[in-house]
């Protein structure tokens, strides 16, 4: 059932396996530990998945740009609290060829700083904003904890990151909620479900007011990071001097936001409708949609006017927009190239043997319930991309479904304490306390994921803190997390 579907091994093996299997990421083989390959059948995914996200930020007024990957420490270091929030982190870069360098150069772990040096230059009047920008390119952070491919590395390959500008507070709380909004419609297409919570005090980006999180569950329980949003308020703005003129002539800095995903989006896709058989990649971001094989049997010219029929048909798909292969290998037998194809997510199969080229139809097969239909060859466009919205819609809802039992409200510490273990997300009664939170941590055996963003006085009514026993002011989310 989605996302908690039984697997039948353990996730961190299952998820190595299929990586490698269906050629979607070398990972641990390259000689720099953190550090992975895109091959060509995950690449190809990971395009499908930006390509959605750059719609949906072009489609609100953002601004593509690539800055440089090098940061001079003197930029980096200019807004304190967030250069302690990633000093342990950097990479740093203190020769050229033989020469040291006399500015130790960084490799971006993320762009608030650079970006804020070049506002400061950029932007003059209120006239000019809001600016929202953004850049999908490799962050890198020396991760000190055991690494994974895609959901810890030391080179985030797939870093989306967008940062805006804006004349007040106001606008930039606005921007927070668009930012909000288009994370929520590109996680729901993708079909990862997720809870948005308002990250606690100490767990916020360094330097920012507050940071919203995007959190999903993973089947073996734990929840992963798949997305966070940031009011970065004037921090960044005072230190780099980025000055705006205001309308009523007046001169004041600037207020920002940023806001980031990383390859833990494919990640997610690939964990949340998994089974055991591989992937289960959705009909629209699949790199193959449609497979075609023959199934020879019969006279020699039988099996020849099948194999043709089969070329016309992933030919017409193709012609449809539609991106289909087929599989002729003569050193297989349907049964393994079932196998095979199934493995690496492939969402629709067409077979086609004696009885449809007499019939002159095709037999259509979902890869998730391998349900068959006969179409016709003049139906034939048609009826795949019914086939294939049908199959989108049931895979979203199954790991909807499953991601929401798993959403357990709880009063009590010893009931928190349990659906933790069983890897849940647990919702308990907080008072507020920095050190009720923190305690309740270790007593339950998880992390504060944070608040949720609406927390209405109804829920809470009456509900008090399982450790201090005073009134609720809202509820503190926890869980494993990776």
């Amino acid at each position: 059932m989605g996302v908690y579907r039984d697997l039948g091994r353990d996730f961190d093996e299952w998820f190595d396996w299929i990586v490698r299997e269906a050629e979607i990421y070398d990972y641990g083989r390259y000689p720099i530990k953190g550090m992975g390959v895109w091959l060509p059948y995950g690449f190809k995914i990971r395009r499908y998945v930006i390509e959605l996200m750059r719609d949906l930020l072009d489609s609100t007024g953002h601004e593509e740009i690539l800055l440089p990957i090098l940061i001079p420490d003197n930029i980096l270091a200019k807004e304190s609290e967030h250069v302690r929030g990633f000093e342990d982190q950097v990479y740093w870069v203190t020769h050229g060829g033989l020469t040291p360098l006399d500015v130790k150069l960084a490799l971006r772990p993320t762009s608030e700083t650079p970006l804020s040096y070049l506002e400061s230059m950029w932007i003059k009047s209120y006239k000019q904003l809001p600016k929202k920008y953004y850049q999908v390119v490799s962050i890198f952070r020396y991760e000190t904890a055991a690494t994974r491919a895609m959901i810890r590395v030391r080179e985030v390959t797939t870093f989306k990151e967008a940062h805006t500008l804006h004349s007040t507070y106001e606008d930039s709380e606005r921007q927070v909620i668009e930012a909000v909004g288009v994370y929520s419609t590109f996680f729901r297409e993708l079909g990862i479900p997720f809870v948005i919570s308002k990250r606690p005090e100490w767990d916020k980006f360094p330097g920012a007011i507050y940071t919203i999180a995007f959190d999903t569950l993973m089947p073996d329980g734990k929840t992963l990071q798949i997305g966070t949003v940031h009011n970065l308020g004037r921090s960044f703005t005072i230190a780099f001097n980025v000055w705006v003129h205001m309308p009523d002539g007046s001169m004041d800095f600037g207020w920002q936001t940023s806001y980031g995903i990383s390859e833990r989006v494919i990640a997610s896709l690939i964990s949340v409708h998994g089974d055991n058989t591989g992937l289960r990649l959705l009909f629209k971001f699949a790199p193959i949609q449609v497979v075609v094989v023959p199934i020879p049997a019969g006279p020699e010219e039988v099996r020849k006017k099948i194999v043709e029929l089969c070329g016309k048909v992933a030919e017409r798909l193709r012609a449809e927009g539609l991106r289909s292969v087929i599989d002729d290998r003569e050193d297989m037998t349907p049964g393994d190239k079932f196998y095979y194809w199934e493995r690496r997510g492939v969402p629709i199969r067409i077979e086609i043997g004696p009885k449809e080229l007499q019939e002159e139809c095709v037999t259509i097969v979902r890869r998730d319930t391998r349900s068959r239909i006969s179409v016709g060859i003049g139906e034939l466009a048609e009826g795949v991309k019914k086939v294939g919205r049908e199959y989108d819609e049931a895979i979203k809802s199954e790991a909807l479904r499953g991601f929401t039992s798993r959403i357990i409200r709880a009063s009590r510490i010893e009931e928190a304490e349990k659906a933790v273990s069983s890897g849940n997300i647990v919702e308990l009664p907080w008072c507020g306390r920095v050190s009720c939170a923190t305690e309740l941590e270790v007593r339950v055996g998880g992390k504060a994921l944070g608040t949720p963003l609406k927390v209405e006085e109804s829920e809470i009514s009456g509900l008090k803190c399982p450790l201090c026993g005073e009134e609720a002011r809202t509820l503190m989310r926890y869980s494993r997390r990776y």
